[in-house]
């Protein structure tokens, strides 16, 4: 958490002029494309939306993508298919990146920084202190990537109880974000967590195929939502854990919990439905 914190800097555009974070991106995105395009094959349904919301939205409209979490090299080989453009460190996402792997040492949170990576502490609260820095993305109307169910599983298993921190963000964020729902299936053969020995390959594996399904954007009627979770609250009784009252909407703990949960639960209906026009999408073309 301390590296990450401390080197907040390197995140920052206008370090060194912006040409340390863009020559990591471009070799990040020139990497992806490698094995996305060259060494497998990729096939994307609906990429026309994704490339549109990001290159072409409204000024200051953010952008909230969220996937299922396959494999360790998801993010940044999502991005890798034809047409997407990697090489414009402007137009790339911000992602929110586990703290115990991405900033252990000095070398890898300067890496990750430059490549528009927030640490997060896996278990860590939705309060904790890099949850605010991604408000603020959001705040500046940037493209923020997030794998809601938490942690990577390699299982072919329906879309697992979602975290709550994707929610709140959308619900605390100064501007509600365009919610862009997105399930792929194959980075699970490209990077196996069981590979050799029961570890990871050194590589990514080659000869795969790799599918990436880009639904609509998801709708939020936040307001009804806050007012259902408010009346829900009423009859719980919950231990407290220390969340501040929200501002301006005045929604208590109990209150909070519920529309994180009702936002959570929309978002994983969304994306299970994907998962299933996926499985028969999939099954048409054998």
């Amino acid at each position: 958490m301390g590296l990450g914190r401390k080197m907040e800097w390197a995140g920052r555009a206008k370090h060194l002029g912006g040409i340390p974070r863009k020559v990591v991106l471009m070799g990040v995105g020139g990497f992806a494309k490698l094995v996305a395009t060259i060494f497998n094959t990729t096939s994307v349904h609906n990429a026309h939306t994704l490339l549109r919301l990001v290159r072409s939205r409204p000024p200051a409209l953010p952008l909230l993508t969220v996937s299922n979490h396959m494999s360790t090299l998801d993010d940044p080989l999502m991005w890798g298919f034809k047409g997407f453009p990697t090489s414009d460190p402007n137009l790339a996402r911000w992602v929110l990146a586990a703290d115990d792997i991405c900033f252990k040492n000095p070398f890898y949170s300067y890496f990750f920084r430059l490549g528009k990576c927030i640490p997060i502490i896996r278990g860590g609260g939705i309060y904790q202190e890099h949850m605010n820095e991604a408000l603020e993305r959001l705040a500046d109307g940037e493209w923020l990537h997030t794998f809601p169910e938490g942690k990577v599983s390699q299982e072919d298993a329906p879309i697992r109880r979602l975290k709550w921190g994707t929610a709140s963000l959308i619900a605390r964020a100064p501007v509600t974000p365009i919610v862009l729902p997105i399930f792929h299936h194959g980075f699970e053969e490209v990077m196996p967590e069981k590979f050799l020995c029961g570890r990871r390959p050194p590589f990514p594996l080659c000869n795969k195929n790799i599918n990436i399904f880009v639904g609509e954007p998801i709708e939020f009627d936040l307001p009804r939502m806050r007012q259902t979770a408010i009346s829900l609250s009423r009859n719980l009784s919950l231990p407290p854990v220390g969340w501040p009252t929200t501002s301006p909407h005045g929604m208590d703990e109990a209150a909070q919990r519920c529309l994180y949960a009702a936002i959570s639960e929309q978002i994983q209906t969304v994306m299970e439905s994907l998962r299933n026009f996926s499985k028969s999408f999939m099954k048409s073309k054998v």
